[in-house]
């Protein structure tokens, strides 16, 4: 039994969250970051394009390393590797590219616009 955090952003910074168990979560297992998925799953109407995710702990994931499994891998830049000096290189534990049911969140992009609603303000018109 699967259970991910999707969060999802669209082109204009908002993003929400929604949590998938089950059914919905297994739809998921064995995609890649760069797959486009219906976003029916979710509620919305359009497609979502996997981006990015963390695992359990939270190791992130590089679309750069195949598979599911956590691997040391000799990094430069990028995703995994902060707050290095030109030509350091270091080595880190990250994820791989594929969705497994270790990830506990998942990134997404929506090609449409998110309609979040805010919260009514209390005891607005009293003051």
């Amino acid at each position: 039994m699967a259970n991910f955090k999707l969060t999802i952003s669209d082109k204009k910074g908002k993003s929400l969250s929604k949590e998938l168990k089950d059914r919905e979560a297994n739809s998921l297992i064995g995609l890649h970051i760069g797959n486009e998925i219906d976003a029916a799953i979710t509620g919305l109407a359009g497609k979502l394009k996997i981006t990015g995710g963390s695992d359990k702990s939270g190791m992130p994931m590089r679309s750069d390393v195949y598979g599911a499994a956590r691997k040391s891998v000799l990094l430069s830049k990028g995703i995994g590797l902060q707050n290095v000096e030109k030509g350091q290189r270091r080595r880190r534990l990250v994820r791989g590219n594929t969705i497994s049911e270790e990830m506990y969140q998942i990134n997404c992009s929506y090609d449409g616009e998110l309609k979040i609603e805010e919260a009514p303000a209390e005891n607005k018109d009293k003051a």
